[in-house]
């Protein structure tokens, strides 16, 4: 049986934001609210049921140095969001109109997660930064932050400021970590019973993020997938200890720190120093390792 838990509105949310062109702000906000004590439970989950077509009475705001601007509906209890966290998310994007987009209640989920501050949506990432776990805001994006001059035919004009409602519902554990490298599971087939090991390899598609170059590397857009046999050298130790284990089928999130990664050489362009790397995987195959005679 596959056990599977829908990433499709996940990779929409990553797919929906082009970077390129997209001008980078800076993160310094030009107003802050007044800072309270840090507050512990990071590993809450906020229960409230909030729909997010119901209009609220707005109780805080900011306004960002990049032009962006959040005004609050309810501050959560949890602690504050930072980079490196898997939130688990229910937001709605909407034009000035009034026209939704985008919604996770339109794919018929609850909530997504979302990996912050790896520029999957740069312009959410500035704003997550200056939230809690369980607040309930909307966010102003100017359209330079947006999409800036592209559209989506049919759906966003260019130039459209964009408005999120989010509800951040809380964090979403890893499901195992080794070294420090976390993954997260979100399609597993349970009659697989060949898993990656010794004398064994495997095949795989993967997308690879650095917080400076968000998606650089997509092995299934370019029809190049991964094949490794256990043992063999061309991947970051981190990936390598989240593939051990893993079946055919098996659809993961990683996040490798950069010490488990390209420690303080980078790589190239794409990995500064000390970055850490988010995969996006799915396992193709898993095979002995056949050796020729």
């Amino acid at each position: 049986m596959i056990r599977f838990i829908s990433l499709t509105a996940l990779l929409a949310v990553f797919a929906a934001c082009e970077t390129d062109g997209v001008e980078k702000a800076p993160q310094e906000t030009a107003q802050k609210k007044v800072e309270e004590p840090e507050r512990i439970g990071a590993e809450i989950k906020d229960s409230t049921k909030i729909d997010l077509e119901e209009e609220y009475d707005v109780i805080d705001e900011m306004t960002l140095s990049n032009g962006m601007k959040i005004k609050w509906f309810k501050h959560g209890d949890g602690a504050v969001v930072k980079d490196g966290d898997m939130i688990q998310l229910n937001y709605q994007v909407n034009l000035e109109n009034g026209k939704t987009i985008d919604a996770a209640s339109m794919r018929k989920l609850e909530s997504v997660p979302f990996m912050v501050g790896f520029q999957m949506q740069p312009s959410w990432d500035f704003a997550l930064r200056e939230l809690r776990l369980g607040d309930h805001v909307e966010v102003f994006i100017p359209y330079q932050l947006a999409r800036g001059d592209k559209e989506i035919k049919g759906v966003m004009p260019a130039k459209s400021n964009n408005i999120v409602k989010m509800h951040i519902m809380g964090i979403k554990e890893a499901d195992r970590e080794i070294d420090g490298t976390r993954v997260w599971m979100f399609a597993q087939n349970d009659e697989n019973t060949d898993a990656f090991g010794p004398s064994k390899r495997i095949a795989f598609h993967c997308y690879i993020s650095s917080p400076s170059h968000p998606l650089y590397y997509d092995s299934q857009q370019l029809n190049n997938p991964f094949n490794y046999g256990f043992g063999e050298p061309g991947l970051v130790p981190g990936l390598k200890k989240a593939l051990n284990n893993a079946k055919r089928s098996d659809l993961m999130l990683i996040h490798v720190p950069s010490k488990e990664a390209y420690g303080n050489q980078g790589y190239l362009e794409y990995v500064k120093p000390n970055e850490d790397l988010f995969y996006r995987v799915m396992v193709l195959d898993v095979a002995d390792n056949k050796t020729e005679n």
